[in-house]
């Protein structure tokens, strides 16, 4: 996992144990797309379905009575010297020919940096207020994706800026030198978090990170990441559907920092 350290990412190797856990996940996570209650996570006329905290899965990743997510996801997390955390819901990710179109009422800027940036973001991340202040309110501990369908590469991917998380961190420790811990949530980092996307656009690679169902990949929680448009062609192809956990460490935004 040497890579991971340099790259702030890395894409895991075929696991049975992974595969069953998608398999069962798919016609769930389908189920919670056409659920009523979440027909608000549908966005951008319709071509993604943001599904936050959409599958209904247990603290240790089963579902309906399943098996726990375990496997090369788990190993590799421990690997790397995290702890493996209690699993919030997952978010369910699908993405459907035609994206992106205009997310609600977004600005045409938001629109083109969504197209042309693919809508870079560093989770956690919350825009708050009337202002929409960018504040560091959901400290996650890394991200796990874990693909429930298998689609071709070109449908709406993700996209990481290898090396970004080094940029990150030492914008981040810049802009906290001179407030006590307590405080970093309380901190508008809008200005600064601007000028650190366009240092990542300019010095940070472009990759795109492509996975099937029994695959994997982890991001490191400081990684810059968007999603790609929809260029794929085939028509047999209407969803693109990827499970994402991001738990929290429970001590706060510290560690999040700090922690390798």
């Amino acid at each position: 996992m040497t890579e991971f350290w340099d790259r702030g990412w890395a894409k895991l190797a075929f696991d049975p144990h992974v595969l069953e856990w998608a398999t069962q996940a798919l016609p769930i996570a389908m189920q919670a797309m056409s659920a009523p209650e979440n027909a608000h996570w549908w966005t951008c006329e319709n071509t993604w379905f943001v599904g936050v905290d959409a599958l209904p899965n247990q603290t240790d990743g089963s579902l309906n009575g399943g098996k726990p997510l375990s496997g090369g996801v788990k190993d590799a997390v421990l690997g790397l010297g995290y702890p493996w955390l209690d699993l919030h819901r997952a978010q369910v990710s699908i993405m459907r020919p035609g994206y992106p179109k205009p997310r609600d009422a977004e600005s045409e800027s938001a629109f083109r940096y969504r197209l042309k940036r693919d809508a870079a973001h560093l989770d956690g991340l919350l825009a708050v207020g009337p202002s929409r202040q960018r504040k560091l309110l959901e400290p996650h501990a890394y991200v796990v994706g874990l693909p429930l369908n298998s689609v071709p590469q070109e449908a709406a991917p993700l996209v990481v800026w290898e090396g970004s998380h080094k940029y990150v961190r030492a914008a981040f420790q810049a802009r906290f030198a001179e407030v006590p811990p307590q405080d970093w949530p309380d901190v508008d980092v809008t200005d600064m978090y601007k000028t650190l996307r366009t240092q990542v656009f300019d010095t940070c690679r472009r990759v795109i990170v492509h996975a099937e169902p029994g695959e994997s990949y982890v991001l490191h929680r400081h990684t810059l990441h968007g999603v790609a448009p929809w260029t794929a062609t085939d028509p047999t192809h209407t969803d693109r559907v990827i499970a994402y956990f991001r738990p929290e460490f429970p001590e706060g935004i510290r560690p999040w920092l700090e922690s390798p």
